[in-house]
């Protein structure tokens, strides 16, 4: 948990390397979705660093928090957090994309200690995690769920199908975190799918829900920090923006495909304050 002034320095401290080594990693394999990951890098860092109850020595201990990331696609800020937080060497990254790394785009079951699930099709991350959730109060277990998932995957059916879900099943040990950077594949998401008024949208499914600034990290830590309501799940709607940290990738949805030059790599970390 943070504190001070300090903790969040350090909190921000570790989202640009989480960046850096993001952009790095998109560099060298040539893979796509970098502006996607950037957007969740701070709620990432925000819960591994500030909420979980987890230990990188016991990734499988029973009463561990668990996070799934639902965006499937944003794995590469995924593996970068664990590598930092001590689940596998950093160095390994470096293999990203490559056979026999355990490092694929999309993220395959078990594929490195700390990943929690399988994800990259669209609205399983939170079936999933109510499932998680409903275990733990069959087990008698005190651990909290949290799923981070896109705005656009809200246009799922079994989001809302799973919502309902909780929402009966009085799971308050569930928690959803959107990342709300207002853009899918191809479009802006609400040119997509009417998404507005997203907040209310989930307060109408019996969720306790409240938005927050995606890349603040103090703010995030004290969102999700916040004890539910009693038998109520709880949705965060960080709002976000797309390529988050460097000028000329930020709400540029062509970087949802486009990986950078090794020219852009450099330019990027020196944004960073990496170079």
């Amino acid at each position: 948990m943070i504190e001070n002034a300090s903790d969040v320095r350090e909190l921000e401290a570790a989202a640009r390397r989480v960046r850096g080594k993001v952009i790095e990693m998109s560099c060298r394999a040539g893979t796509a979705h970098l502006a996607s990951s950037l957007s969740c890098v701070d709620i990432l860092v925000a819960a591994y660093w500030g909420i979980l109850r987890i230990d990188p020595k016991d990734p499988r201990s029973p009463d561990r928090d668990r996070l799934i990331l639902s965006k499937g696609h944003a794995i590469s800020s995924l593996y970068a957090v664990l590598a930092y937080r001590g689940f596998f060497p950093v160095e390994r990254l470096e293999r990203y994309n490559q056979p026999g790394s355990g490092l694929p785009e999309q993220p395959s079951p078990g594929c490195v200690p700390g990943l929690e699930a399988a994800t990259g099709s669209l609205g399983h991350g939170l079936p999933l995690g109510a499932g998680m959730a409903l275990a733990a109060r069959i087990l008698g277990r005190s651990y909290r769920v949290f799923v981070v998932m896109s705005d656009g995957e809200c246009n799922e059916g079994s989001v809302w199908e799973a919502a309902m879900f909780a929402a009966g099943r009085g799971l308050g040990n569930v928690t959803v975190v959107v990342d709300y950077n207002k853009w899918q594949a191809t479009d802006r998401s609400e040119a997509v799918m009417a998404l507005k008024p997203l907040r209310q949208k989930w307060e109408s499914f019996g969720w306790s829900a409240s938005e927050a600034d995606g890349h603040d990290v103090g703010a995030l830590v004290r969102s999700l920090s916040r004890l539910p309501e009693p038998g109520k799940p709880t949705a965060i709607i960080a709002h976000t923006v797309k390529g988050k940290g460097v000028s000329f990738m930020e709400d540029d949805n062509n970087w949802h495909y486009q990986s950078p030059s090794r020219a852009q790599l450099k330019e990027a970390l020196k944004e960073l304050g990496l170079a």
